[in-house]
């Protein structure tokens, strides 16, 4: 019995896109289901598993990426990788409000 593919859309709405501890965190939650998890962009295939492989889409804001999923556990995959970059990786920062490490000191 063949697998069907699940797949959805999400933009990323991070506005450092996807650095290295997004990529870290989206590597670990694609490797907790019992599916095989990988991201489309623009024609190009990753192993959403894969650190790396994150990184070298170079996915900013406002990059359109297609989450795929085939196996078991498809369905929740696909909508736990999709809300976890609509949440923007849940960082401090990723709202409109800037990090106190981020905010210039005018005054040194």
């Amino acid at each position: 019995m063949t697998d069907s593919v699940v797949r959805q859309s999400v933009v990323v709405n991070n506005s450092q896109g996807i650095h290295a501890r997004p990529a870290d965190l989206l590597a670990k939650t694609a490797s907790q289901f019992d599916a095989t998890v990988w991201i489309e962009r623009e024609g190009e295939r990753i192993d959403a598993t894969s650190i790396l492989s994150w990184l070298t889409l170079a996915a900013v804001e406002g990059t359109r990426l297609d989450v795929c999923a085939s196996g078991k556990d498809a369905h929740a995959a696909v909508a736990k990788m999709v809300a976890l970059i609509e949440s923007g990786f849940e960082e401090i920062g990723s709202s409109s409000e800037p990090s106190p490490d981020s905010t210039p000191d005018a005054s040194h």
